[in-house]
């Protein structure tokens, strides 16, 4: 993050608290969401072989550092959400009210992400999910990217991230 918490400024230079800071260590998840796939890492340690996401560089189960991203299926079931009526951080004010959401992957982790094109009475626990990439800042929308800066993006150096909604 930038100076006092600030995240990261979108293409206008405007600070932006929705969009990731890019390093060469997460530049494969994000070129691989760019592409319409999702990554997860997965320890190789004999004896645990555990998937995890977020992505970290050791695994947090056993503690190995031999881990290496795998694509996911991008299925997943509704664990839990809150719908967020007010945000004021630039550019959530504009996509109130939205579904925060966890997810389990079929592949075991649990990963914070947003719900979208479901109705909130049509939320249940346990509802079958699948993965879409987020590519406009209206939040809808296929790959094609949210105004970013840098490597790890996609084509015109748009970021892309996952959200999900019901399969």
């Amino acid at each position: 993050m930038g100076a006092q918490g600030a995240g990261p400024r979108g293409a206008r230079g405007a600070v932006r608290f929705d969009l990731p800071e890019v390093d060469a260590f997460t530049r494969p998840y994000w070129d691989a969401a760019a592409e319409g796939r999702l990554l997860l890492r997965r320890c190789r340690a004999q004896g645990c072989g555990a998937a995890h996401h977020y992505p970290r560089e050791f695994c947090p189960y056993c503690w190995s550092e031999d881990v290496g991203w795998e694509q996911a299926t991008g299925r997943a079931t509704l664990y839990t959400w809150s719908v967020v009526h007010r945000n004021d951080l630039p550019p959530f004010g504009d996509r109130v009210p939205y579904v925060a959401a966890v997810v389990d992957l079929v592949e075991g982790p649990r990963m914070m992400t947003e719900i979208i094109d479901c109705p909130e009475p049509d939320l249940r626990i346990g509802m079958a999910l699948g993965v879409h990439f987020r590519g406009s800042e209206s939040g809808g929308g296929s790959v094609g990217g949210i105004p970013g800066e840098g490597a790890g993006e996609g084509a015109g150096g748009r970021l892309v991230v996952p959200v999900f909604r019901p399969a």
